[in-house]
């Protein structure tokens, strides 16, 4: 059996689009390519098991859709794996009916234009793969994507990694060389046509996975360099992604689509010694910096059994690590010292608001006098904070929203943060932030297309106009003379010019994400 781990190129004049391993989603003018941790899991998984594994990413590779399509069917996988997202899931439908009418005959290159009436008026056999639907959206409407789609499968749950595993194992070719699912042995999670009817198999249960039993990730199978240059977080290149947990310790944020897949109250780590081996690990393939990607990096003896594992081993002196962290999470300086020492660089923190009745209501567990003080601590280690905020909150007024920007700014001149990210907010299916927006008619509309970075989904004091203007403010706010000062005067190396030229260019390329 053959699986491609597929990322269709999805043509759009709003830029590329940054889908995979993003708790959001966003069109990109200048891109970023994020290396998918769990879809490599799945591709490692699914080789380890026999399997042999086509790793298709269309849209790290430049493909266009024609070409990548023309690829697909020359590759004809008996099973198609496609992570989604909901501003993409209706494109996604469309893709995977026009795969299942592909005419492909033996030897030949498949025609993708007319193809019901080629198959029909030349009788030939047609190629019909079986198609799978993963990732957050998939989880919050599984049944959806099966109605609206020829979808074969839809795997509601985050560790699509193993539950693609367990599809996979279960089909078996009948007698007429069709691939039929013997479902009996399907973990929970699955939905799945059978026989005209939708059916599932059960609850997923994120506790019957140890993330210890994972493989090493195949870094060559599943292509790691495309992923090494083009991404606005690395200081030095090539870089690399490893992601430890699943996913966020804290996990109940209301706005966020991996809360779906990962809820707080399963929060998962696999041992910091396996962590360290895969460090070690891509050392070894050259990377120069690491993002642990996972929601909230491990925090306790975790984390400090990782930091002095890194130092131990030598790995603080091969390696730059950067990760995600929560404002709150770490109280101490003594541990930011630590993870200094250990190559800790670049430490993201979700911000959000500056407002508290907004920190509140989302569920952040973060009061705003907590902000200042555990980003200076974080900073005074020499760690360098970057933090992320989010305009059109429905409750805000503009006002309100205008108190982020200036917190934004202060936090800038007082060089306390480094870098931030700032996005427009939006109430992902699933969500309980999507859920309240419902019960409160507070959707301007409901098409997936629009849920992408590009208008004010909410209705608000605010409009698509008023959030597109508070989101330039806010990249616009590290612009103080003492903030820049401290910058040239920190400059220690050509790596340092380069890295402060690649990001001026994404913060231009974000000026242009969020243009009237």
């Amino acid at each position: 059996m053959k699986i491609s781990i597929s990322f269709p190129p999805i043509e759009s004049k709003k830029g590329a689009p940054l889908l995979t391993q993003n708790r959001q989603f966003q069109w990109f003018n200048s891109p970023t390519y994020i290396y998918p941790v769990i879809p490599a899991y799945a591709a490692t998984l699914l080789k380890q098991s026999g399997f042999e594994v086509f790793w298709d990413d269309g849209i790290a590779e430049g493909l266009s859709y024609q070409t990548w399509l023309d690829r697909i069917i020359r590759e004809k996988p008996d099973i198609i794996a496609i992570e989604t997202k909901t501003p993409v899931i209706k494109r996604h439908w469309e893709i995977i009916n026009e795969l299942k009418a592909c005419p492909v005959k033996s030897g030949e290159t498949g025609i993708s234009q007319g193809a019901e009436l080629f198959n029909r008026v030349n009788k030939v056999e047609s190629w019909k793969p079986k198609i799978v639907l993963m990732g957050d959206h998939a989880t919050a409407f599984p049944e959806e994507s099966m109605k609206n789609s020829k979808a074969d499968f839809a795997i509601a749950g985050g560790d699509f990694d193993f539950i693609l595993l367990s599809i996979c194992k279960g089909l078996k070719k009948d007698e007429t060389g069709n691939w039929k699912l013997e479902a009996g042995n399907l973990e929970g999670g699955v939905w799945r046509q059978e026989s005209g009817k939708i059916k599932n198999s059960g609850i997923y249960d994120l506790r019957k996975h140890s993330l210890d039993e994972l493989p090493m990730i195949d870094r060559e199978l599943t292509k790691w360099k495309l992923y090494g240059y083009k991404n606005g977080n690395f200081k030095y290149t090539p870089g690399a992604y490893m992601m430890s947990a699943r996913d966020c310790w804290w996990g109940r944020c209301s706005f966020c689509a991996w809360t779906v897949m990962f809820p707080g109250k399963n929060f998962r780590a696999r041992s910091a010694k396996k962590a360290l081996d895969e460090v070690g690990y891509l050392i070894d393939l050259g990377v120069k910096e690491i993002m642990e990607d996972s929601g909230s990096l491990p925090i306790g003896r975790w984390l400090e059994e990782f930091c002095n594992g890194m130092i131990e081993r030598g790995y603080d002196k091969k390696v730059t690590m950067s990760c995600n962290m929560r404002i709150n999470g770490i109280r101490n300086i003594e541990i930011w010292r630590l993870m200094k020492r250990a190559g800790f660089r670049f430490i993201l923190f979700g911000l959000e608001s500056a407002n508290q009745i907004t920190l509140d209501k989302i569920n952040k567990n973060l009061k705003v006098e907590e902000i200042e003080p555990g980003l200076k601590m974080c900073k005074e280690a020499g760690l360098e904070p970057h933090i992320t905020a989010m305009i059109g909150y429905p409750w805000e007024t503009k006002e309100m929203a205008q108190k982020t920007v200036d917190l934004a700014k202060e936090l800038f001149r007082k060089g306390y943060v480094d870098t931030l990210q700032a996005t427009i907010l939006i109430p992902y299916p699933g969500t309980p932030l999507y859920k309240y927006c419902l019960e409160n008619n507070l959707l301007n509309f409901t098409d997936y297309d629009r849920f992408d970075q590009r208008e004010q989904v909410m209705k608000s004091e605010l409009t698509t106009e008023d959030v597109k203007e508070l989101t330039q403010r806010i990249y616009k706010s590290f612009i103080t003379p003492g903030f820049i000062a401290r910058k040239i005067l920190n400059i220690r190396s050509a790596e340092d010019i380069k890295f402060l030229w690649r990001a001026g260019r994404k913060v231009l390329g974000h000026l242009a994400d969020f243009k009237k």
